[in-house]
């Protein structure tokens, strides 16, 4: 197999096309047994769905989409994506998602360094925003790591939205984590 680390990769907007595809690999890499295989699971305190159909195709649209990243060396082989949002000056990233067994090799980064240039380049924003469970210290620290910074906002998690989840604790809360951009 080809070291992960040098997968070529292509990069594109989604379409509503790719709504199944992004619902499965979003799954795989947050929920249930199959995200274990990679780092970023969300199962010891997440049930559920990570997002549904309708959820990506409400992210695809003006002034927002998603991502993806596809195995250039292969037909149609998602292995990352993520959600961008224009608000005003700044830029909200989400969804962020790698296929479990190819986390650890370097996507993720080249992902992030895409969706980066994309929101400078198409929303002109001169700040990335995310929100991130505050229980999830190794990805934190990841996303610190690329020159994110905690800031002091906070948001409720969605209890009662089952779309979102099903909650496994009762302390669930997001950080806000930013970045600023460097404009094109």
């Amino acid at each position: 197999m080809t070291d992960p680390s040098r997968i070529p990769l292509r990069y594109r907007w989604a379409t509503a096309g790719d709504a199944d595809a992004i619902v499965a690999l979003a799954q795989s890499a947050y929920r249930g047994d199959a995200s274990r295989a990679g780092w970023t699971t969300e199962a010891d305190f997440l049930d559920g769905q990570r997002i549904d159909r309708e959820g990506v195709l409400e992210l695809i649209g003006e002034g927002q989409g998603i991502v993806l990243a596809e195995r250039d060396d292969v037909e149609a082989a998602l292995v990352g994506c993520c959600h961008v949002s224009r608000e005003g000056d700044d830029a909200w990233f989400g969804l962020f998602a790698v296929d479990p067994g190819l986390q650890g090799h370097g996507i993720g980064d080249r992902l992030l360094i895409e969706a980066e240039r994309r929101v400078v380049e198409s929303f002109h924003s001169r700040r990335l925003r995310m929100k991130v469970i505050w229980l999830r210290d190794s990805l934190i620290a990841w996303y610190q790591r690329r020159g994110f910074q905690r800031c002091e906002d906070t948001h409720p998690f969605p209890y009662g939205e089952p779309r979102f989840g099903l909650p496994r604790r009762d302390d669930l809360y997001f950080i806000v984590l930013e970045k600023p951009l460097v404009p094109a």
